[in-house]
């Protein structure tokens, strides 16, 4: 199991996309509507992971992905309880049961592990609270959320003539009668024309226990949140980049390694998170004459150490791409 607890904190970037639809204002990019900062949800970020892990190690047990896309939760749960001697009573579940299925799913699915999962939804598995949680990410300018019309060269007609088109010679018919700009429809395409976000998270050393979250885990995670857009490529996304030199894990090693209760410290942690955040957010700005940014090099960044000399006793700051 991991000994430490961890901050991280990553900035990536979107061109001409939309890092995260709103289903509620019609999938315009998530914003916060008091100062028209961008959002993108902590949902959104585990989904990419997710698939990131299931490209990566085939969805096969031990990093197999519980909460898969067009799935049942159900089915899971249910092979978590044959697999550890039968489901018993659903109505009355043993608590030895219900302990041995959660312990099945820990030790068999990636996500399970590191994000906890509520497993009581079908063949009550328990539930999980995962030592690694994500907040909204968050831009550091105001986005400008445009919706660009297109045109679609085709359309979709079920129906001619207020009949409705069943068989092949009514398709022919419809296409042999209807004049070409009658063929064509137009749409609409939500995008910002450039956002730089701040991702950030943690992992409680304690929870990592509980679920069994490991080293080898954590080496895992790190690689997803660096690849998390590569494979997640589409024209609604745009151009998706997490910069790796910009992706820095806090580490809490404890202020004296010869302490014996300094392994108790390093999981506990020598600083509070927001302090550790700040070290970096605090060093982010538009650099001087740039007022709409299109880049990540229209802003002035921190150097990693700037950012070592910066940290509090007993926190050490490395890049992600350094600890895979």
């Amino acid at each position: 199991m991991i000994k430490n607890r961890y901050e991280f904190l990553f900035l990536f970037d979107c061109t001409d996309g939309n890092p995260n639809g709103d289903p509620d204002a019609g999938n315009l990019p998530r914003m916060d509507p008091q100062n028209m900062h961008g959002l993108v949800s902590d949902v959104a970020q585990k989904r990419r992971i997710r698939n990131y892990v299931l490209l990566a190690h085939e969805n096969k047990m031990p990093d197999a992905i519980f909460i898969e896309q067009a799935s049942n939760l159900n089915f899971p749960i249910a092979r978590a309880h044959m697999e550890t001697g039968g489901i018993g009573d659903q109505k009355k579940p043993i608590k030895e049961k219900v302990r041995a299925a959660r312990d099945w799913m820990c030790q068999n699915f990636f996500d399970v592990r590191a994000f906890g999962a509520v497993m009581s939804t079908g063949a009550n598995a328990g539930q999980v609270r995962g030592p690694v949680q994500f907040t909204f990410a968050r831009s550091k300018d105001p986005i400008l959320p445009l919706e660009v019309s297109i045109t679609r060269m085709a359309v979709a007609e079920n129906k001619h003539e207020n009949k409705e088109m069943k068989t092949l010679e009514d398709f022919e018919k419809f296409l042999k009668e209807t004049p070409e700009e009658k063929l064509r429809t137009m749409g609409r395409k939500a995008l910002i024309p450039y956002g730089l976000y701040v991702a950030k998270g943690f992992i409680s050393a304690h929870l990592a226990r509980e679920t069994g979250f490991s080293e080898a885990d954590l080496k895992l995670l790190w690689q997803a949140i660096l690849g998390m857009y590569e494979h997640d490529r589409s024209a609604s996304k745009g151009l998706m980049t997490v910069h790796p030199e910009y992706a820095y894990a806090f580490k809490h090693v404890g202020k004296n390694l010869t302490d014996p209760n300094n392994e108790k410290e390093a999981m506990l942690g020598c600083a509070p998170a927001h302090t550790l955040f700040d070290l970096v957010e605090s060093r982010v700005g538009k650099k001087q004459g740039v007022d709409a940014p299109r880049r990540i090099s229209d802003y002035d960044l921190p150097t990693l150490e700037t950012l070592r000399s910066a940290c509090p006793a007993g926190v050490e700051i490395h890049r992600l791409a350094d600890l895979v």
